[in-house]
């Protein structure tokens, strides 16, 4: 089944005005609601970056049937996996069935200015991820757990408060050893849009598949979610417009990497601003947004959360789920 969602761009909004349309959200037909998790937002003049824990707390109180999820929180260096376990447990307690926790190896942008003066390479960040992850599922399931891995540790720690049923677990991968980790240990994948079919087809999916046979799971059963960067609207140059607030997308992973500093990030994204719309389906015609999103529906993803570039959220959330996602759902 198909799950077309809406992504809360928590760098974008303050808290009250991003809990407004994810009520909107649920109200015009979105199935999910994923916010992101930014201690720092991607650029200074204008950035927000709300505690994504509380926010979802209010999510669940304010809707009633969309899904809502982190994409993606880290559970390896400002937070505490147990902090996370505890958290993410008390929200699905608030919103039974509804809840799902993305968790992802980081951004320096976040974790840095809070706890670690130098930002650990690609390997050591998925090891860390690898035993928070574990460390959460077994928070989630035994009592009185005490854990001794090489980055995290607990004593006799139990969650007094958790769901019935498991939380579901996606693990962000941008690569085949994080997409092996998502199939063997989580319980899906999330990943973003717009970066060339060989990464989806060729390497992400397979891997993915592999992680989940290698421990005897069926690869079929699990969530491939993708936040999707699309700008839609009537007018073209709003469209393409739109786009420039999010400058910092089209840069390249060097110019990003070890930015710390919302004023820096936003100061290199300027260069990137003309570039900005080639990280988005950016067009006028509805039929050719389907046509766009169709390869990934290929490729097997069953989740696609949208991601708006623009301030008028409600404008693009009413345009899309009245002309697209019809289309979407009869495919």
């Amino acid at each position: 089944m198909l799950t077309l969602g809406w992504k809360a761009s928590a760098e974008q909004f303050d808290p009250k005005t991003l809990l407004d349309y994810a009520v909107l959200a649920e109200e015009l037909g979105y199935d999910s609601i994923a916010i992101s998790d930014h201690f720092h937002p991607w650029r200074d003049t204008g950035g927000h970056a709300p505690f994504a824990f509380a926010w979802l707390g209010a999510a669940a109180a304010k809707t009633s049937r969309a899904r809502l999820g982190t994409s993606v929180v880290t559970p390896s260096f400002r937070y505490h996996p147990a902090i996370v376990a505890q958290a993410m447990a008390t929200i699905a307690l608030l919103a039974p069935g509804r809840v799902f926790l993305g968790a992802g190896s980081g951004e320096s942008m976040n974790e840095t200015p809070l706890t670690v003066t130098e930002w650990p390479d690609p390997g050591e960040r998925l090891r860390r991820l690898r035993e928070a992850v574990k460390l959460i599922k077994q928070l989630w399931s035994d009592e009185y757990v005490t854990f001794d891995g090489k980055y995290f540790h607990t004593k006799d720690a139990k969650l007094f408060d958790k769901p019935p049923q498991p939380i579901p677990l996606l693990v962000a991968a941008g690569g085949p050893q994080a997409a092996t980790f998502a199939g063997r240990e989580g319980d899906g994948i999330i990943v973003t849009s717009g970066k060339g079919a060989e990464l989806y087809r060729d390497t992400l999916m397979p891997a993915l598949e592999k992680g989940a046979r290698d421990a005897g799971k069926d690869p079929a059963k699990l969530e491939r979610m993708i936040e999707m960067k699309v700008s839609f609207d009537h007018d073209r140059s709003r469209a393409m417009e739109d786009t420039r607030e999010w400058a910092a997308l089209a840069l390249p992973a060097e110019d990003k990497a070890g930015v710390e500093d919302p004023r820096e990030m936003e100061r290199r994204a300027a260069a990137a601003a003309d570039r900005a719309h080639t990280r988005f389906i950016v067009s006028t015609d509805a039929d050719e947004h389907v046509a766009q999103i169709q390869p990934y529906l290929d490729w097997g993803f069953t989740h696609l959360v949208f991601h708006f570039p623009g301030k008028d959220q409600a404008r693009a959330m009413r345009l899309y789920a009245k002309e697209v996602l019809p289309r979407l759902r009869q495919k």
